[in-house]
């Protein structure tokens, strides 16, 4: 092992899920429909680089991609929605699950996820809703629909997690590590 950093494992695995990721992302770009179901599957790249190499390396996936994306993609609104919930919510995520107590768990996901569609809601509008003549109209729905069903996205992404420490990170650790 020498001449290896303790870091470059950490620092090739983040490289390689923010291509990934980005890749993920071109399709959601290209894609006619299920654009915000491709960007929530890039943002399973940083979630995976917090696991295997820590904080550090999912926020290194999350800005490289973030940067990446608005440079590179024709559909800037994919790149947006990564940047602002999808690709940061891993690390929101990870953060939240430290302080150990349920109730506030909950209280910083859901803040982060009411900040993130309130600045996706009037400030973006216009580019993820041009092509919806009653959204408008239900504006009031948004709130209270959208914490549910960002309650059921954050199961089913604490599952996804569960199925990639059981299936990818320990397996990975036994074979080589990071």
């Amino acid at each position: 092992m020498r001449g290896r950093t303790p870091y470059a494992g950490k620092l090739a695995l983040a490289a390689m899920l923010t291509a990934l990721s980005l890749v993920v992302l071109w399709a959601a770009a290209m894609a006619p429909w299920g654009r915000i179901g491709l960007v929530a599957v890039a943002g399973l790249m940083p979630a995976a680089a917090v696991i295997s190499a820590g904080p550090a390396a999912g926020g290194l996936c999350w800005a490289g991609t973030s940067v990446l994306a608005l440079i590179l993609l024709p559909s800037k609104g994919c790149g947006l929605l990564y940047l602002i919930f999808f690709g940061l919510y891993p690390l929101v995520k990870w953060a939240a699950e430290r302080l150990w107590k349920l109730p506030l768990e909950l209280v910083v996901k859901l803040a982060f996820f009411n900040v993130a569609l309130t600045v996706l809601w009037f400030g973006l509008r216009g580019i993820f809703l041009w092509g919806i003549p009653q959204a408008e109209e239900l504006g009031w729905l948004l709130y209270p629909i959208g914490n549910v069903v960002f309650l059921v996205y954050d199961y089913g992404f604490s599952k996804l997690i569960a199925f990639y420490v059981a299936r990818v990170d320990r397996p990975m650790r036994r074979g080589q590590g990071i």
